[in-house]
C-alpha cells in the first residue's frame, strides 16, 4: 500500500524532509524497513538492507532539512545583496535611483557576475559553435527577470521574443520552473525556435535542496526519473504524464511548464515551416531541458521531434537511471546526435544527486568537457565522476590548485583574448574566495560562455 496519496507510479521513493522527526532519522539508520518511515514516501513493504544506502539517505535528509531551515534567511540575504549591488551599479553609472526589481536594468547575481549579454557575432550560423553559443547565452540570460530578457532578445540580439513562463509545481504548490521562448526571426521566416529554462538561482536554498534530492519515480516505458525535476516540469498528481491536461480553472496564471511550452513550440513550428527547435538550460535548467525533450519523445510528438536541432545543457545534473538513459539516447541521438551535455572542470552540479542514490542515477550521451584552461575534450562520463575529488588529500590539493589557476587565468585572459573575456570585480572576488575557502566550488554560467567562445569547434558526430 502506498503512503503517497498523490503518487502516479507503482515504483517510487520520495524523501520527505518536511516531516522527518529525530525518531524517523534514527529509525532510518537502524531499520531496513524504510517503507514504515515517515521521512520516506514509498510502498510500506519497501526494505533497504544495505546500511551504506540507508546512511546515504540519512545524510541527504539531514542536509535537506538544513537547507529548508535556511531557505527564508538565505532568500532575504540574497535579495538584500542583489538590491545593494544593483544600487551600487546605478550609482557607478550616474543614476541616483532606487533599483526596480522588475525593470530591464535590474540584474540577478548571475548577471552581475558576468555582464555579457551580447552574442558573439564572429560565430556565424554555419559555425559548429553557433547553436551552442546561442544556447549558452540564452541559458545565462534565463536567470534574469522578464523585462530584462525581453530587452536583451529584442534590442541586443535583434530577435523575436515570444514569451516568459513562470510555471506551477502541482506537488510543491509553488512556482518552481521558469523559461522563455524566442525565435531568431519574426513570423514564418524564423529558422530557429529556442526554449531556455532557468537554472537554480544563487540564493534559492529550496532549489538547492531539490538539486541534492535523490528521490525518483519509475515511469512506464521511460524509467526512473528525478522526482524534483519531474515535479517542476509539470507532472500531475495521480496521473503523472498524461499527454494532455487542462490549465487550472479560474487561475490562468498557474500553468505547467511542459504542457504550456510544448503547445507554444508546436504552434511556432507550424507557423514557421523552416524553423528548427533548440532546447537549453544551465544547471537544473539543463535537467529540465533534457527531460522536456525526453517527455516529448515519450508522448510521441513526432512532428516536433523531427525538427529538434539539439538539446544543449551546461552543468546539467543527473536526471534518471539506465532505462531512462537508453530511452533518451534512442530518441535524442538517433539517427544523429542531438543531446550535447557540457561540463566544466570542478563544477559540482553534474555530479548530483550522487553515487549514493538508490536509483543509481547516471548521465547519458557524450560529455563535452572543458578543463580549467577551457580545452574541450569528449568523454562518455565526467572526468573524476566515479571518485569524489574532495574525499582525499590529493583531491583537496588539486581543487585548491585549480582554484588558484582560475584566479591567475582571470588576470591574463582578458589581456590576451580581448575585452569580451575581461572579468569584473564581483567574479574576481568569487575566485579569491574559492582559493581561500577549501571545498567551495562555484557553479557559474560564465565559464561555459568562455568555453564555447574559445572552442575551435563543437564536435557533433563523435
Amino acid at each position: 500500500m502506498s503512503k503517497l496519496d498523490y503518487c502516479f507510479s507503482n515504483d517510487y521513493m520520495v524523501l520527505r524532509p518536511d516531516r522527518a522527526s529525530p525518531f524517523d532519522l534514527l529509525h532510518l539508520l537502524f531499520s531496513p524497513k524504510v517503507g514504515r518511515n515517515k521521512a520516506v514516501d514509498c510502498f510500506t513493504s519497501t526494505e533497504i538492507r544495505s546500511f551504506p544506502r540507508r546512511l546515504a539517505l540519512f545524510l541527504n535528509l539531514l542536509l535537506q532539512i538544513l537547507l529548508l531551515s535556511l531557505a527564508g534567511p538565505v532568500a532575504a540575504i540574497g535579495a538584500a545583496v542583489e538590491l545593494a549591488l544593483n544600487f551600487v551599479d546605478n550609482v557607478l553609472h550616474g543614476k541616483m535611483e532606487y533599483p526596480d526589481r522588475s525593470s530591464a536594468s535590474y540584474r540577478s547575481l548571475t548577471g552581475l557576475i558576468d555582464r555579457r549579454v551580447d552574442l558573439d557575432r564572429s560565430i556565424a550560423p554555419a559555425d559548429s559553435r553557433h547553436h551552442a553559443a546561442l544556447c549558452v547565452m540564452a541559458s545565462k540570460v534565463a536567470y534574469e527577470n522578464e523585462a530584462f530578457i525581453r530587452d536583451v532578445v529584442t534590442r541586443r540580439w535583434q530577435m523575436e521574443f515570444v514569451k516568459f513562463y513562470n510555471c506551477w509545481n502541482e506537488f510543491e504548490g509553488a512556482y518552481t520552473a521558469q523559461a522563455f521562448v524566442f525565435c531568431d526571426k519574426a513570423g514564418p521566416d524564423a529558422e530557429l525556435v529556442v526554449v531556455a529554462f532557468r537554472g537554480t538561482p544563487a540564493f534559492d536554498a529550496a532549489r538547492w535542496r531539490a538539486d541534492l534530492d535523490p528521490s525518483w519515480y519509475k515511469v512506464p516505458r521511460l524509467g526512473r526519473a528525478h522526482a524534483a525535476y519531474t515535479h517542476a516540469l509539470g507532472a500531475q498528481r495521480n496521473m503523472g504524464w498524461p499527454k494532455w491536461v487542462e490549465h487550472i480553472k479560474g487561475k490562468p496564471q498557474k500553468v505547467y511548464a511542459y504542457y504550456t511550452i510544448r503547445d507554444a513550440v508546436k504552434g511556432l513550428l507550424e507557423a514557421s515551416p523552416k524553423a528548427r527547435l533548440l532546447v537549453t538550460g544551465h544547471g537544473s535548467g539543463g535537467a529540465l531541458a533534457v527531460l522536456f525533450a525526453t517527455v516529448m519523445a515519450y508522448h510521441r510528438e513526432k512532428a516536433v521531434m523531427d525538427r529538434l536541432a539539439g538539446v544543449y545543457t551546461f552543468g546539467q545534473p543527473q536526471v534518471g537511471d539506465a532505462m531512462l538513459a537508453m530511452f533518451a539516447e534512442r530518441n535524442l541521438d538517433r539517427p544523429k546526435k542531438r543531446h550535447f551535455r557540457f561540463t566544466y572542470a570542478g563544477d559540482p552540479l553534474p555530479r548530483l544527486p550522487g553515487v549514493g542514490s538508490p536509483a543509481h542515477f547516471l548521465h547519458f550521451g557524450l560529455c563535452l568537457h572543458f578543463d580549467v584552461s577551457y580545452n574541450l575534450k569528449v568523454f562518455t562520463e565526467i572526468p573524476g565522476e566515479t571518485a569524489s575529488p574532495s574525499s582525499s588529500a590529493a583531491g583537496f590539493v588539486a581543487s585548491r590548485v585549480n582554484a588558484a589557476r582560475e584566479l591567475a587565468r582571470s588576470a591574463y585572459l582578458g589581456y590576451r583574448r580581448g575585452g569580451y573575456f575581461r572579468e569584473g570585480w564581483e567574479l574576481l572576488l568569487m575566485r579569491v574566495l574559492a582559493v581561500a575557502l577549501p571545498g567551495l566550488p562555484f557553479h557559474r554560467a560564465h565559464d561555459y560562455v568562455n568555453g564555447v567562445a574559445l572552442a575551435a569547434r563543437i564536435p557533433k558526430d563523435e
